[in-house]
């Protein structure tokens, strides 16, 4: 009987670490979608300048 009960109490903590892990990774989805739609705000639709490379090297 004694091991039933471990058994069980073991069998929810791992249900109550589960949910929480499950929550923590859609609060890190959750920020990931809210700063990728915050750059696509600030983002300019002009090509960036590039800097032209010489084909001489330094010395």
């Amino acid at each position: 009987m004694y091991e039933y009960e471990i058994t069980q109490f073991r069998s929810a903590e791992l249900i109550r670490q589960a949910e929480q892990e499950r929550q923590a990774r859609e609060v890190v989805r959750g920020r990931r979608a809210a700063r990728r739609e915050a750059a696509a705000e600030h983002e300019t639709h002009r090509p960036r300048l590039r800097r032209l490379r010489s084909s001489a090297r330094a010395a």
